[in-house]
């Protein structure tokens, strides 16, 4: 068998050193993504931080973090208001107030008044506003 197998303290090590590489490759990743939804940076600018991303990958995106963090954080928290925004506006399309029973009521008799409805459809209506 494999030595690393074998001794507890190499497998955590291992263990450690593949945390490291997946954080790494998160943070990398995520420099990427904030970097191509932001749109402020020209075209030149982001070919500038995209050949350094790719060139040297975590000190490129250590010095994304420290030159562009603030920033990447202002960009999230309005990324997450608008939607929130947008979901407040669609639950309220969706979920519209229901009249309440005296408006029924009010509505099912305009109708009746005016001749839209008969007596035995304005007895439903009021007795559906009511159950």
């Amino acid at each position: 068998m494999d030595n690393i197998t074998n001794d507890f303290w190499d497998v955590l090590l291992w263990s450690f050193w593949f945390f490291i590489w997946i954080t790494a490759l998160f943070i990398w990743f995520r420099c990427l993504f904030d970097l191509f939804g932001d749109r402020t940076l020209s075209g030149w600018a982001k070919a500038g931080w995209v050949v350094l991303l790719i060139l040297i990958p975590w000190l490129g995106a250590l010095i994304y973090l420290i030159a562009r963090g603030r920033s990447m954080t202002q960009r999230q928290i309005t990324a997450a208001a608008d939607m929130k925004a947008e979901q407040d506006k669609y639950i309220q399309n969706v979920a519209r107030t229901a009249k309440s029973p005296a408006e029924e009521i009010a509505e099912a008799k305009r109708l009746l008044d005016s001749g839209i409805i008969s007596e035995n459809e304005f007895a439903s209506l009021k007795a559906k506003a009511v159950a």
